[in-house]
């Protein structure tokens, strides 16, 4: 929520501080090269002190600086605000997916990843709703504008969430007291049986240090353009709402909730189903093509609300499916000592799309008074990257290698 809701903030920020759609686009993508600088940093830290004082110090920063972004007054601040942001979020999702490692097998990690990432899915529900309520009712509360109130209520929560997670979570397996000693060697066990089946790549050659293997860079371009369109859709999902003639800014945070909740359903079942077929590559093709077609057909359907918000659904639906089997087909790719590093890698670069797309977007609206050409630029580079991992990832995608056998818990096959 504290990463998206600038694209609700934004329908009264820009005129209240006079911002242009290319400031607000910068701003929006400041904040990446932040996320940028310090992603491989934070999860070597990760690795060394644990996700629980990571995810504290990540959260309770995170929201800190969520919330300051209330003061902001000039275009200065607004990208000091924006590139702190990403200062401190840097680390998160490569952490939590570095995490994930620890507990869970390369044939469970797609329907495990979609549950994780279906909570910022919900909260672009959640945010649009919530947004919209605070943007609409809050206005003036107090001497504060509603974007005001917006960043501090949403803001604060994530700095307890930061010191829940310190409390609750466990870093390993072997360090949780909910597990008994059996159940912590059938973790263990599994783990160690996937790590020995990826202990070589693909052609049965000793893998190569993340930073000189070239599939964590196709990887790394895949995850860039499926990241293109995602914030596209996340920073201005509100404005074109806006645009097709809703004026009531809490009808344009529920509107939103339509597409999110699409991508919600759709990254947990098709998270499922990839796991089921133990298939990542054509997955991943099939709902990136989908939503890089919906987006474009967003541009002529301009006069109608109902038919775009069913497009966008399809777009935030094939985006949000195609993340989880991404990752299960990136992890699976990578070894244990190669994870630390390649996600890192690969979360750093492709969230340059973060960069690229916002202000690309921007730029284009404020030259030409329309996002169409922005958004068909954003598909091409979404089905470029479709075509690449067709052609340079092997059709195994590291998920049947030695991982069918783990397809279930071993004291479930067991009991057969």
């Amino acid at each position: 929520m504290d990463r998206l809701n600038v694209g609700y903030a934004q329908l009264q920020m820009k005129e209240m501080l006079n911002f242009s759609d290319a400031i607000y686009g910068l701003g929006a993508a400041i904040f990446f090269i932040g996320y940028f600088v310090f992603e491989i940093p934070s999860n070597l830290l990760l690795n060394r002190v644990g996700a629980r004082k990571t995810l504290l110090r990540i959260m309770f920063l995170w929201g800190l600086a969520s919330a300051c972004t209330m003061f902001v007054r000039t275009p200065t601040e607004y990208y000091i605000a924006r590139f702190l942001l990403g200062v401190f979020e840097a680390g998160f999702y490569p952490g939590v997916l570095l995490y994930l490692t620890l507990w869970y097998p390369p044939a469970r990690r797609a329907r495990i990843v979609s549950f994780v990432f279906v909570a910022g899915v919900v909260a672009g529900v959640v945010a649009g709703a919530l947004s919209g309520w605070i943007l609409q009712n809050m206005n003036g509360v107090h001497g504060w504008q509603g974007w005001q109130w917006m960043f501090l209520l949403e803001g604060v929560p994530s700095c307890l969430v930061g010191i829940l997670a310190y409390v609750c979570l466990a870093d390993r397996p072997a360090d949780a007291s909910w597990l008994d000693s059996e159940q912590k060697e059938l973790v263990s066990g599994e783990l160690a049986a996937a790590a020995a089946a990826t202990h070589t790549d693909r052609d049965g050659q000793p893998a190569r240090h993340p930073f000189f293997n070239p599939t964590v860079y196709l990887l790394s371009f895949a995850l860039f353009s499926i990241l293109s369109g995602l914030y596209a859709l996340l920073f201005w999902l509100p404005t074109v709402i806006h645009g097709l003639g809703v004026r009531n800014l809490q009808h344009v945070g529920l509107y939103s909730m339509i597409p999110n909740a699409a991508g919600a359903v759709a990254m947990i079942l098709y998270g499922r189903h990839s796991d089921a077929r133990v298939e990542r590559r054509w997955h991943y093709a099939v709902a990136a093509m989908v939503a890089a077609v919906s987006l474009c057909a967003t541009t002529l359907t301009g006069h109608s609300l109902a038919l775009s918000l069913t497009l966008l659904a399809f777009a935030n639906a094939g985006i949000s499916g195609a993340l989880p089997v991404f990752w299960a087909m990136a992890t699976s790719r990578l070894t244990a000592r190669e994870s630390v590093t390649g996600i890192a890698i690969i979360t750093s670069l492709s969230n340059l799309s973060g960069v690229v797309s916002p202000y690309a977007l921007g730029l284009i609206r404020t030259a030409t008074g329309s996002l169409a050409n922005g958004l068909y630029l954003i598909a091409a580079i979404m089905v470029a990257g479709t075509i690449l991992v067709l052609l340079g990832i092997p059709a195994n995608s590291g998920a049947r290698r030695g991982t069918d056998a783990l397809a279930e818990p071993s004291g479930r096959k067991a009991a057969r």
